[in-house]
């Protein structure tokens, strides 16, 4: 199979088809490509949605309480990985999941240098409304 930079280039007429070809000779015998149901899907369950919510907030409680000096700034991500684990989420869910909580960090780590009055509101805002999200989720889809 050539390469992706290969693809795309063969797509735009850049790469001679022999140069393509030659490169799918090398690809290993056993490469196959995966059947479409070999594709994890995401589930839509309907705690998902809250879920990646909380885990947005858990990825920006994860930058600020570390911008505003926190000692136990990586107590969030690992509340992440202990979501992760308990909920042991398909691939596709469990990658939308670690997105979320990734969006959460950088959102706040492209705009924020300095811990800010405004950065603790944040933080206050997010204490309470992933605390609201926690009970929500556990009276809702709990055991």
């Amino acid at each position: 199979m050539p390469s992706l930079v290969c693809a795309f280039s063969l797509l735009l007429g850049l790469v001679p088809a022999g140069v393509a070809a030659a490169q799918d000779k090398k690809a290993k015998p056993d490469e196959a490509k995966p059947a479409a149901e070999d594709i994890v899907k995401p589930t839509n369950a309907a705690y998902m949605k809250p879920l990646g919510r909380l885990a947005t907030i858990l990825g920006s409680m994860h930058f600020l309480r570390g911008l505003c000096g926190d000692a136990d700034a990586g107590v969030w991500r690992e509340k992440m990985d202990e979501i992760l684990k308990a909920q042991a989420p398909n691939e596709a869910d469990k990658r939308l999941l670690v997105a979320s909580f990734n969006q959460g960090y950088r959102s706040f780590a492209s705009t924020y240098r300095n811990c800010t009055p405004a950065a603790t509101v944040a933080m206050e805002r997010y204490l309470e409304e992933g605390a609201n999200l926690s009970r929500e989720i556990s009276a809702r889809y709990g055991n």
